[in-house]
This record gives C-alpha cells, sequence and structure tokens, in this order.
C-alpha cells in the first residue's frame, strides 16, 4: 500500500511565530519523505536478497535506510498534527506531568533543554516499561528513540523547522512551537494510551 501525503495546508495563516513560507518548505521537505518511503518499498520488492550481508548490498543498505524515510514521513505527520494552539492539558495529562517532571514548567524547561542538545527530534512519550512520561531526542529520523514508548508529542527541532523565521535561535523557535501546541490532540493521544 502506498504512503500518501497528507494536505496540512489547514495550518497556514494559524501559527502565532511561524510563518506560512517556512510552513510551505517544510509541507515540501516532509512530501519528499512520503516520495522516498514509496520508492524504496517499491525497490525492496525487487531487490535480490540472495546478496545482503552487514559490509554491503542494495538490499542491506536500502533496509538500513528504509526506517529513516518511514520516521521521516510519519514523525512530519504527528508533528504537523501537534501544532495549532488549541486547549490547554487535560487533567490527567497534567497529573502525568507533573508526576514524571515534577511540574509543568519543569516539564517547559526538560522539553526545551532536550531541543536544544538535538538537531532533530523530540518526542514526548508514555513509556509502557514504567508508565510515566519521558523527552528522547532522535539525532536523526531513526537514532534515539527507546522501544515500549507510545509518541504524544513531537518537536521537530531540525534546522529546516525554524531557520527561515528564527536564523540560529533554536530556543526562540522552541519557545513559540510550546505556545502553538495543540494540546487537544496531545491529549487525544495521551488518553489513546
Amino acid at each position: 500500500m502506498a504512503h500518501e501525503a497528507r494536505d496540512f495546508g489547514y495550518l497556514l495563516g494559524t501559527l502565532e511565530g511561524i510563518s506560512d513560507e517556512l510552513l510551505e518548505a517544510h509541507f515540501g521537505l516532509y512530501k519528499g519523505y512520503v516520495a522516498r518511503l514509496n520508492l524504496m518499498e517499491e525497490e525492496l520488492k525487487k531487490t535480490d536478497k540472495g546478496h545482503a550481508n552487514y559490509s554491503w548490498g542494495h538490499w542491506s543498505e536500502l533496509k538500513r535506510r528504509e526506517a529513516v524515510a518511514f520516521n521521516g514521513t510519519y514523525l512530519h505527520e504527528l508533528y504537523f498534527e501537534n501544532l495549532q494552539a488549541k486547549g490547554d492539558p487535560s487533567a490527567e495529562l497534567k497529573q502525568a506531568i507533573d508526576e514524571s517532571f515534577g511540574s509543568y514548567d519543569e516539564f517547559l524547561k526538560d522539553l526545551k533543554a532536550t531541543g536544544l542538545s538535538t538537531i532533530g527530534w523530540v518526542v514526548l512519550t508514555k513509556s509502557r516499561a514504567d508508565g510515566k512520561l519521558h523527552t528522547y531526542l532522535l539525532t536523526e529520523h531513526h537514532t534515539g528513540l527507546p522501544v515500549l514508548q507510545d509518541i504524544i508529542l513531537v518537536l521537530d527541532s531540525f534546522e529546516h523547522a525554524f531557520a527561515m523565521d528564527y536564523g540560529t535561535n533554536r530556543g526562540g523557535y522552541i519557545d513559540t512551537f510550546v505556545q502553538n501546541i495543540n494540546w487537544e490532540v496531545v491529549n487525544q493521544r495521551f488518553a489513546e494510551v
């Protein structure tokens, strides 16, 4: 089944501090991941598995990079979905934040510090291992996420997500991201896990 790029055009003109020009460029990058994922999956169907090995082989290289295209596609979708300032954290989510981070303010400090510590993604997860919320950083789309995690919030901290509007001020962008969180979406994700 082919993956299809979703239309996030409804975000245009609705985000405080994130320009439509930046969003349009970001949508284009996301569509590139979707196209690459479809191409890789088609290529894997017809590639000879008989020469697979650790050092090199066409099948091997496709498999090594498959998660990059897959996560590049679906992390972007989760990110765009949790944009557009709506609502507040639910009582249940606030309680989980307090139990996991000490307070909402400490959670925000953790989120920002994690975002400043990576050139990639920050995800807020609920762990199936300990039941708590955690932030993790991914230096690439496929590197850094522990297993047994359900993603409930995604921050794109790659330069393409902010440089057009913020230059090198990643911290200013992260503050703006927080102001644009769609808590209705995040609350729903949390409720489902």
